[in-house]
């Protein structure tokens, strides 16, 4: 069908062309005229205008139009055109004759098309129907053709339509149920057939029942629906499958609320109310349909959501929150026919959509818009390391050169005897007359060795996060050492070239914390911690990399706020242990420490973790 404004448009090029086609005969359409005039009436303006150009016109006395305008240097069939778009009318041909009447837009036939009525009926003699204002007409022939019985209705309900859904149900009962839903009365005859008939409206009481009365509306209202004024403008509403539209004419009635329907408002209801106002009917009719509402000066205009005058555009500024990915968290039923564009600049969403959808958005929204709880958390890094190294041992040999007694006797014991000292020595043992060792030679030396090391080192450090409710906080602490890599390439094939390039590569040792925290309601703090330690170890050689030890620990904990925690058992001893000295000798007890050298070292480092989060706003 064509919009109003194409048709318009239509017939006045129609017009125009059949006023060309007239001017072939009548050349006073062509004439140019030049006029001014004041208030003068359509039927004196025209009738000027034909007396002058000698056309033949008639007027509608019914016209009742008061002229003013100044027309200089134009066709005369241009003014009757103009006539006609200003003032809605039309120009009836008959012959020569001109008449100006109202213009009355063609009735245009619709052609009706019988709606298919969705039914069955089974082996097992139960029907099923799913009837959505469908003809009474059309239902009774489809119950004839499916159950073989004759359903017959008055000729006053020829126009009646049905509403209700049945399951599997005996012929019997869904006439029963169809009847009770639609308002009606259903028997069934003798003869194998059903009659249809209206139903007697029950007399509530003796009221009038018109609109703006207190009294019931049953008289004036459709069949499934009892409607009753309160004293406050408020209303009662018991409604059985019946039309959205019959209920907001029959509300807007007994309120006398003013409204204009966009389009037909479609489907049935079934819901009680009680002492509920205006708006409110319109909220529960319309919840979960594709139609709403919008006050405009006290007329309510009333139309599918997405048709314009009933959009409306809101901004919601967050206080709280980040608008960015926010939109990633909305439900999909709350973004459903609601254009959303986020306004990075102002915090803000942008929302377009209808009134009652908005508001529900807007709702969540403000639930969501809530303060993000920010956690300070204080670590408290303690690595402690204990050495402990012993050596002791007499070793003694021939030099290059003669040896100067020299070294320390304290705090530890580390002298090297050349051989004047044991000649000396040995001297003073020959004095006791009871053996003579002899001499040694000039080249000869000894070296006495008794050293006990003890170490501790202690390092602490205490770093400080602040990371948002639920958000990730890291921290790393490392060093980065190098090893040298060295690559050839041979260039060339009948006479190759080996060119040798090197580069240091790093290798990081870290500790590194990772810290997920989570405030609960009662500020209880549930933190995933993950701690991993790497050290280096020895090359194998010096262009090697060096080796390396890894330890990981991961926990789920849950503190108080303020609380200290503290993670511990990062632990790694090494004991070092090697000895030399004279076959069979030196693993004689005694005899062994005047034929041998040993040493012992012992390492212990120990890394522990002290965590303390505070919620801060």
């Amino acid at each position: 069908m064509p919009s109003a404004k194409v048709f318009s448009q239509d017939r006045f090029a129609i017009l125009d062309a059949k006023l060309n086609q007239l001017g072939d005969q009548v050349p006073g359409l062509y004439a140019k005229v030049d006029i001014s005039v004041n208030m003068a009436s359509l039927q004196d303006f025209i009738r000027g205008i034909a007396t002058t150009d000698s056309l033949s016109v008639s007027v509608d006395p019914s016209l009742n139009i008061q002229i003013v305008n100044n027309f200089s240097n134009v066709l005369v069939k241009d003014v009757f055109i103009y006539l006609c778009k200003k003032y809605d009318l039309d120009i009836v041909f008959t012959g020569s004759i001109m008449s100006f009447v109202k213009f009355a837009a063609p009735i245009q036939q619709v052609t009706y098309v019988p709606k298919e009525v969705i039914a069955s009926y089974d082996s097992l003699g139960l029907l099923s129907m799913n009837l959505k204002n469908d003809s009474l007409a059309q239902v009774a022939i489809k119950l004839t053709e499916i159950t073989g019985k004759n359903f017959i209705y008055s000729p006053e309900l020829s126009k009646k339509t049905l509403n209700g859904y049945i399951q599997q149900m005996s012929l019997t009962d869904a006439m029963d149920k169809l009847a009770f839903a639609n308002g009606l009365k259903i028997v069934a005859t003798d003869d194998n057939a059903f009659l249809i008939e209206k139903k007697d409206d029950p007399i509530l009481n003796n009221n009038t029942g018109h609109p703006g009365s207190t009294g019931s509306m049953a008289d004036q209202t459709p069949p499934g629906l009892t409607i009753k004024k309160g004293e406050n403008d408020e209303v009662t509403i018991d409604a059985h499958n019946a039309s959205i539209q019959k209920v907001i004419e029959s509300v807007s009635a007994a309120l006398k609320k003013n409204y204009y329907l966009l389009n037909d408002i479609k489907g049935n209801v079934t819901f009680d109310l009680i002492d509920a106002t205006y708006d409110e009917v319109l909220s529960y009719l319309f919840n979960g349909t594709d139609y709403t509402f919008k006050n405009d000066n006290d007329i309510y205009v009333i139309g599918s959501r997405n048709q314009e005058g009933l959009r409306t555009t809101s901004l919601f500024k967050f206080k709280f929150r980040s608008v960015e990915k926010i939109t990633d968290y909305i439900p999909a039923d709350l973004k459903k026919d609601i254009d959303i564009k986020v306004f990075t600049d102002q915090n803000t969403l942008i929302l377009c959509g209808s009134m009652p959808r908005i508001q529900e958005l807007e709702r969540f929204l403000k639930d969501l818009d809530q303060i993000v709880p920010i956690i300070q958390i204080e670590v408290i890094i303690v690595d402690v390391t204990k050495t402990t190294a012993l050596s002791t041992g007499i070793q003694a040999g021939l030099g290059t050169s003669p040896t100067i007694t020299s070294g320390t006797t304290f705090p530890n014991l580390n002298v090297n005897l050349g051989s004047s000292s044991i000649n000396n020595l040995i001297s003073g043992i020959n004095g006791l007359g009871v053996v003579n060792l002899g001499s040694v030679t000039p080249n000869f030396y000894l070296n006495l060795q008794a050293l006990d090391q003890q170490g501790l080192i202690n390092i602490r450090s205490t770093p400080k996060l602040t990371t948002l409710n639920g958000h990730e906080a890291t921290m790393s602490v490392g060093t980065t050492d190098y090893y040298l890599q060295t690559s050839n390439t041979v260039v060339g094939t009948q006479n190759p070239q080996n060119i040798a390039t090197q580069q240091y590569l790093p290798l990081n040792a870290d500790l590194a914390i990772k810290i997920n925290p989570i405030v609960s309601g009662d500020e209880q703090i549930t933190m995933t911690i993950s701690v991993k330690q790497s050290a280096f170890t020895a090359r194998i050689s010096p262009t090697a990399p060096p080796g390396s030890t890894t330890t990981n620990f991961q926990s789920d904990i849950r503190v108080k706020n303020g609380d200290m925690v503290i993670l511990g058992g990062l632990e790694e001893n090494s004991v070092n242990v090697s000895s030399s000295g004279t076959p069979f000798l030196e693993r004689i007890p005694i005899i062994q420490w005047f034929f041998s050298s040993r040493s012992r070292a012992t390492s212990k480092s120990k890394l522990t973790v002290f965590i303390r989060p505070t919620v801060i706003y």
